[in-house]
């Protein structure tokens, strides 16, 4: 009997999927250049370089003990020392005992806090400047930021100020004009001052209407007489839409005190300050109600000048409002910013004492300038806002222990959150005092054909 050969064995190899095979396909298949392909293929191109980009910018760099890890975790071991959540082996500590095993988590400060309010402005240093910054402009930048210089109508005038400074030093490059390379020259000043703390309504308000004059300012006039000229409009800007408007708000505003009348205040306006001690001036006698919160305190600062004065003064933070605001006559505010709508953006605790005092049918007077008109309509607080710093700003009265040690800073669990401005709804406003007469919140998008103009 002749011997069979033997079988041969045929070993099949695992089916490939159709993901991969068709991988494997474009791979043997030769690239096509831009030309060659097809719209819709240039575009998936670019969303895959688009999902790699992203991907390799959200991983990071990663450490060289970076493979060693994902070796352990696929095989299951447990993470080690390179991750969020590293579990730290007990061992003997000083006193020669062993130490339980404990668990240590190190969080980035960007993964934790409330992630909803990450869009509020914080105050913050200005970072470094792009362009030729005027060193007026990176002076007034740091006292913005450090809140030295706040309130809506000083940072406007401090503003200005400065404004003039530049234009008296800037000097026109040869084969331009003032009028086109002046405002080139201005973008990356103002760009400074935004960085250092957002823009108000009344910077912006203002720097609209000095943009208007450079653009419209004459060609043939020389040099320094053009630059005179746009000084003379700052300030007669300053003078007629801030200090006159005050004025005329303090005469209009202190007929509506009366004599035996307790007035309630909250926070600092300058604009409610001047009402107060021009109507004590006038012989009218009353009593004022400073109600002031944390973290600014402005409210000491009205204190001390009311008081100096000889006013009759109660002090006493925003909780408390509710044990004297059945004894108060009237309620003066003033206002961050005015919106079309009749909503006052002012300083936050502003909603609380107008909601109060309607709830026990007291008149609440706003006292703001025009030229703090927003064509814009604000509905809450939370789509635009800015974060106060934490601690107290202005110095307190004496304390027994240093500033410092009461002052609640940020901890691994404690996030501190100071929204400066909150949005009173026109509901809770009974009228607006401005320089053009008394308007009540449903009248305020009047303002501007008040003015004689259809915009500000």
């Amino acid at each position: 009997m002749t011997a069979l050969p033997p079988k041969s064995t045929i070993k099949l190899a695992p089916a490939q999927s159709h993901t991969e095979a068709s991988s494997s396909q474009a791979q043997n298949q030769p690239s096509k250049s831009q030309k060659q392909m097809t719209k819709a293929e240039r575009r998936e191109q670019q969303e895959r370089q688009r999902a790699a980009k992203a991907a390799t910018k959200a991983a990071g760099p990663q450490p060289s003990g970076s493979n060693q890890n994902s070796a352990q975790a696929k095989k299951g071991a447990p993470p080690t020392a390179g991750t969020n959540a590293s579990v730290k082996k007990g061992g003997k500590g000083p006193d020669g005992k062993p130490t339980r095993e404990t668990k240590e988590t190190t969080s980035d400060d960007s993964a934790r806090g409330l992630q909803i309010f990450s869009h509020f402005g914080l105050p913050k240093p200005p970072g470094p400047s792009k362009g030729d910054i005027h060193p007026t402009i990176i002076r007034l930048g740091l006292q913005f930021s450090e809140f030295k210089i706040a309130g809506a109508n000083a940072r406007c005038i401090a503003t200005l100020t400065a404004f003039k400074t530049v234009i008296q030093d800037y000097v026109t490059p040869p084969n331009n004009t003032l009028s086109r390379h002046l405002l080139t020259y201005l973008s990356p000043q103002i760009t400074h001052l935004v960085s250092a703390r957002p823009m108000s309504v009344t910077m912006g308000n203002a720097i609209r209407e000095l943009k208007l004059e450079i653009s419209g300012s004459d060609i043939d006039l020389p040099e320094q007489d053009a630059k005179n000229l746009l000084c003379q409009k700052i300030d007669d800007y300053i003078s007629e839409r801030i200090t006159i408007a005050d004025q005329v708000i303090q005469e209009t505003a202190g007929t509506k005190i009366k004599d035996g009348d307790v007035i309630l205040t909250y926070a600092r306006s300058s604009v409610v300050e001047q009402v107060l001690v021009g109507a004590w001036d006038d012989g009218k006698r009353f009593s004022v109600v400073v109600v002031d919160s944390r973290p600014m305190l402005e409210g000491k600062k009205l204190l001390s000048v009311l008081s100096a004065m000889g006013i009759p003064c109660t002090y006493l933070l925003l909780p408390s409002i509710g044990s004297v605001i059945t004894e108060v006559s009237t309620v003066l505010v003033g206002a961050h910013s005015l919106h079309s709508n009749g909503a006052v953006f002012s300083r936050a605790g502003t909603a609380l004492v107008a909601m109060m005092a309607k709830q026990h049918s007291v008149p609440v007077v706003v006292c703001c300038e025009t030229y703090k008109f927003a064509e814009t309509i604000q509905l809450d607080s939370f789509t635009k806002n800015e974060l106060a710093p934490a601690g107290d700003i202005f110095s307190s009265f004496p304390l027994t222990r240093s500033k410092d040690t009461l002052t609640l800073n940020k901890q691994p669990n404690l996030e501190i959150l100071n929204p400066l401005y909150d949005l009173t709804p026109p509901s809770s406003i009974t009228a607006v005092v401005t320089e053009v007469g008394v308007i009540p919140p449903s009248s305020i998008s009047s303002i501007p054909l008040a003015l004689g103009r259809t915009t500000l």
